[in-house]
């Protein structure tokens, strides 16, 4: 698919939704996003979206606060396919490359789309990296709009390194292959001076706390980071010694990002 030669083309809006997806209580919008970004949320009807459904309840609290330039059912909302968001869009691990410009067509057509996740800014720490890609390989401009990205506020509130640093992922399920995961972040922060940044699915934040306390080495720093933007943020920044003798500071239902470093 190309784009036709004389059509006016529309623009890709990266959108960045709150932080509190999944947790038991909501912050205003206007507390952690620009009047800017929800107005030109609020002029979009057609949508790229990591879940249809969450999709329509963050247009639904953007329209309280700003009027839809249509209905909520008349929202044009298309899904990334799960093997896109759950195995990687951008290919790689054995997974193949997915072509997400038929996802594009309505901004072929002239209109301007917007690509939104769950929680955060798309294509940071979640699915939608190939629509951006494929925005690109299109001819269509991509405007990133500003709101909140979990990763750097955590990077910031740490105490590690923020002019070195990397984003990993989720580590593994397995016990030992998470321990192995850990000593090699954690090497790889001692040598390099790289602060290293993970995330977990809230239900199993506990199990991933206790493998780090029992494998991390007393001097290195972890920080952990819940509730971003919330009444109810917790950021604490620790060494590993220091945190065995504290209480666990993540629950199984709120979102968490976890970093280490020297």
């Amino acid at each position: 698919m190309s784009a036709p030669a004389t059509a006016t083309l529309g623009r890709l809006y990266l959108v960045p939704a709150p932080l509190d997806f999944g947790c038991d209580s909501q912050a205003a919008l206007t507390d952690v996003l620009p009047e800017l970004t929800l107005r030109t949320a609020a002029g979009l009807t057609h949508w790229v979206s990591e879940n249809a459904k969450s999709c329509r309840a963050y247009l639904k609290r953007i329209d309280a606060l700003f009027p839809l330039a249509a209905p909520l059912q008349a929202q044009q909302i298309q899904e990334l396919p799960r093997e896109a968001h759950k195995k990687g869009d951008h290919g790689g691990k054995g997974s193949a490359q997915f072509d997400a410009k038929a996802l594009l067509a309505p901004a072929l057509a002239g209109h301007d789309m917007g690509l939104v996740s769950e929680a955060g800014m798309p294509a940071v720490a979640d699915p939608g990296s190939s629509i951006v890609r494929a925005a690109h390989d299109l001819g269509l401009s991509v405007v990133p709009l500003v709101g909140p990205v979990s990763l750097l506020l955590t990077l910031a509130a740490s105490g590690l390194s923020g002019q070195n640093f990397a984003f990993v992922g989720y580590l593994p399920q397995d016990a030992s292959a998470r321990a192995q995961r850990i000593k090699e972040l954690e090497n790889l922060a001692a040598r390099q001076g790289q602060t290293q940044q993970f995330i977990e699915t809230p239900y199993r934040n506990a199990a991933l706390w206790q493998a780090l306390l029992q494998t991390l080495q007393p001097g290195t720093r972890l920080a952990v980071a819940s509730g971003l933007t919330l009444a109810t943020a917790c950021i604490q920044s620790h060494s590993a010694k220091q945190w065995k003798s504290l209480p666990c500071p993540v629950d199984n239902r709120t979102p968490a990002v976890f970093a280490l470093g020297v």
